[in-house]
């Protein structure tokens, strides 16, 4: 994966650019532990001194469930009491072209004395980058990002009316959408989102962008501020977005395809080697380590009740624990490098991955179940080029080929007996993570899955 220079491309502003340029408020967000962004607004001449001092919020934040009721059963965070403070990330201030008044900048939540709180997600994936880096090892990631336009159907009980309903791929659907199609690309450009391609996608109403690769850090910075992007842009048209798993019933659902790629002294590791795929040793151990704990990390990077109604067998949502070489139905597709892309092509893609995943704690565990890999020397087994699920069950089990969980009970189990992912976590943070999916399972106990689909569509 080849980087692109944040530096140049993206757009960096202080308060009084961004005021002269008639911004009146900046909003600072972060993402909770179901993946939803949050935020505060504060006025363009205050920020300054939220850089300093920060903007009070409740830590209880980290005990929202999906559906924003408080649970207190996580006993460290058991009573309304308390105070937190949301920093801005003072390097990183975005104009937003699709709202002109406003400004964007991610935030990250400290102690009330601006010392480290164990729930901020993006102190989780900064301690996985510098655990990286003291091994000399350097990440990359990017996003494909799948979602649906609609254009009606926006009431409790209504079904979304699709933006278009016809052929998928082909440029009559993107005819649909134009003028929408045209800001989005132009306004993820002025906010400093390089995007390598914009096409629609199977599903009716769905579409798809990729971003380019970054620094773990700014790819989760810029996938939350590229779905405010969206839906500033669907909102000018008369649509409405939606990041949603599933967005309908039986339909296809949308993932956030998770590509990275890792390098050691500026050499990307998953090419260039002399192992299968051209893959060299510690790749082929990058690769083993996220098979050998796919099921601790799918239960962060897609954790909700809707991800495990949209990562089913046949979808290519990845519902199998394995991986293959440019394998669309594998839960890991290795994409190689050729002569026509280059070396500094080579990724990994996870495709259990969605909306519903914090950005960045799933870099995080992603992060380090591959350093861990690469660090105990594994070896993944070979690669599967077929579907599994045409496979008997005999057959996937001679071969190690294991479902991933289908059940918020076998997420928690698979994150509870897996110490590294929980360790990469942290155990408070992991300790509310796992309380809030409780909440969410209690809440869905009596509802059948047209209802619980419903409830997500526009969370996202």
């Amino acid at each position: 994966m080849i980087a692109q220079d944040l530096e140049s491309t993206a757009v960096r502003r202080d308060a009084g650019d961004l005021a002269k340029e008639g911004v009146v408020g900046v909003t600072i967000v972060w993402a909770d532990n179901n993946g939803i962004p949050r935020s505060r607004t504060v006025p363009v001449d205050q920020f300054d001194a939220a850089v300093r001092r920060g903007v009070g919020v409740t830590p209880l934040f980290a005990v929202f469930d999906s559906h924003d009721q408080i649970t207190f059963e996580h006993a460290p965070l058991g009573t309304p009491s308390g105070d937190i403070r949301l920093v801005p990330v003072h390097d990183r201030p975005v104009r937003l072209a699709g709202q002109p008044g406003f400004g964007w900048v991610p935030g990250r939540l400290t102690e009330a004395d601006g010392s480290p709180w164990a729930y901020d997600p993006r102190g989780v994936l900064e301690r996985q980058v510098a655990r990286a880096a003291d091994l000399g090892l350097r990440f990359l990631a990017g996003y494909e990002m799948e979602f649906q336009l609609t254009t009606g159907g926006h009431e409790d009980g209504d079904l979304p009316r699709p933006a278009f309903e016809g052929p998928s791929y082909g440029p009559a659907k993107l005819l649909a959408v134009d003028e929408f199609a045209g800001q989005l690309l132009s306004d993820l450009r002025e906010n400093g989102i390089r995007v390598g391609q914009f096409h629609g996608e199977y599903g009716p109403g769905q579409f798809e962008f990729n971003i380019a690769p970054a620094d773990p850090l700014a790819a989760a910075d810029q996938q939350v501020l590229a779905r405010q992007t969206v839906h500033a842009a669907a909102r000018a048209h008369g649509l409405r977005a939606s990041f949603a798993p599933l967005v309908t019933l039986g339909q296809v659902g949308n993932g956030w395809h998770l590509h990275t790629s890792v390098s050691r002294a500026g050499v990307n590791l998953l090419s260039g080697g002399n192992g299968p795929h051209g893959l060299t040793a510690d790749g082929a151990a990058y690769l083993a380590g996220l098979l050998r704990d796919l099921p601790a990390v799918v239960a962060v990077t897609a954790p909700s009740q809707c991800s495990l109604q949209r990562l089913r067998p046949g979808f290519w949502s990845g519902a199998y624990a394995f991986w293959g070489v440019e394998n669309r139905e594998a839960a890991l597709r290795l994409v190689p490098s050729t002569p026509l892309l280059g070396p500094d092509h080579a990724n990994v893609e996870l495709k259990p991955s969605d909306a519903s995943g914090n950005p960045y704690l799933s870099l995080a565990v992603v992060i380090a179940a591959g350093v861990a890999g690469i660090e105990d020397g594994l070896t993944p087994p070979p690669a599967i080029q077929e579907d599994p699920g045409r496979w008997s069950e005999c057959r996937r089990a001679e071969l190690g080929v294991r479902r991933l969980p289908t059940t918020v009970a076998e997420q928690t189990e698979a994150l509870l007996g897996n110490e590294r992912i929980r360790n990469a976590l942290g155990e408070e943070l992991a300790g509310a993570f796992l309380t809030v999916r409780a909440s969410d399972a209690a809440w869905a106990a009596d509802r059948d899955a047209t209802e619980v689909v419903r409830a997500h569509r526009w969370l996202y």
